[in-house]
Formats: C-alpha cells, structure tokens, sequence
C-alpha cells in the first residue's frame, strides 16, 4: 500500500488512525474479498492496488463504513461500523468511481440530499459545495459533483474507489488536510496520486 504523511496541524502530535483494517474480509455470493490489513492516519494519503474491480470497491466500500466485514476488523476513527455505523459516515465520505453525470438543475438538488445525510445546513452545503467545484476546475462534471457531494460534510478521511489519475492532482488540493484512501487496479494510477500528494507537499 502506498502511503505519504501529510505534513500539517492534522499530522502534529501523537494522534491515533483515522482508519484501520485488521484482517477484514468480506464474503457474497461464494466470493471473498480479503483479508486486508491496513492503516490510514489523520492528514495521510493512502493507496491500495487491487487484483480486480470487486475487489477494488468492497475495499474501498468496507474503509468507508459503508459494507461491514463479515470477519476481521475495521475501526474508523476508533468507531466499528458493525455497531457505530452513524458515527462512521460522520467520519468518512465515500466517492464512487462511477460518473453522476447531472443537468444544472439538479445540482442544488443533489447536493441537499447529500447534506441531509450528515445534518448539514442545506445553504451552507450549497455554498460550500459551489467553491468546491469552482477548486475543481478542470475536472468532468460527472466527477467533481460526486466529489463536491462527499466534500460539504467535511470529512476526516476520503475514501475514493478507482478515482480517475488524471484528476489526481485537483483530488488531492480538494481534499485539503484531510486524509486520503484511494483503491486502484493499476500501479500507475495509484502512483498518480502518491505523486500528487508528494507534489501538494513541496515548497513552491
């Protein structure tokens, strides 16, 4: 797994992970993703090369909480999404990889149920959301909305299943401190965003 610190007020100190696998495996009709192992600490940048699309996005999807290992251990900022599940989303924010291509009126919409989901106020959601996609400038549509959509809760960790490594770079400054979880099929695609991230931390 490749992994780079982020050198900021988020890294400072003796702080405890953000996420953490311990064998966690999960099973579904007669397949088995796993055992993984892994850490991701506060502000890092964090990749994972998979051996198949399933595997890529139960990974990505058992790191945000979203489907729970059937053996193992996950634990996202200390929380166990078996038993903690509202507690975890409120921690990590799940990018999918598939596109949500949307007509312009649909933004506002899509971006309130997003922040329904965390109890976030609707015009704080939108106005933050809109400054978001003005960052991602450059970045399809399709992808920066499900991005911005992830972003308006303002997350510790970001979980992205098979991002696009030509977005790399817009990703990663979007992201800002937070920490980052990325599975990939590719060497090179997860090497786009080790280097991005490498990149973000050197002085100009």
């Amino acid at each position: 797994m490749g992994r780079l610190p982020f050198e900021g007020t988020l890294n400072e100190g003796l702080l405890s992970f953000l996420l953490r696998m311990r064998e966690a495996c999960f099973a579904a009709s007669g397949l088995t993703v796993g055992p993984v192992t892994l850490d991701v600490d506060p502000g890092e940048r964090a990749t994972r090369v998979c051996s198949s699309v399933r595997e890529a996005h139960v990974v990505a999807l058992m790191a945000a909480g979203i489907v729970k290992a059937g053996s193992g251990c996950v634990l996202i900022d200390q929380f166990d999404p078996r038993v903690q599940p509202a507690h975890c989303k409120r921690v990590a924010a799940f990018v999918p990889h598939d596109p949500l291509p949307l007509a312009a009126a649909e933004f506002d919409r899509y971006i309130v149920y997003r922040a329904a989901l965390w109890n976030v106020d609707p015009p704080r959601a939108l106005a933050h959301a809109k400054l978001l996609m003005e960052r991602l400038d450059g970045v399809h549509e399709a992808f920066a909305v499900p991005l911005a959509g992830a972003l308006v809760c303002n997350p510790k960790i970001v979980v992205l299943d098979r991002p696009q490594p030509v977005y790399a770079a817009r990703i990663v400054a979007a992201a800002g401190p937070r920490a980052i979880f990325s599975t990939h099929l590719h060497s090179q695609e997860a090497a786009a965003f080790v280097n991005a991230a490498a990149a973000a931390l050197t002085p100009v």
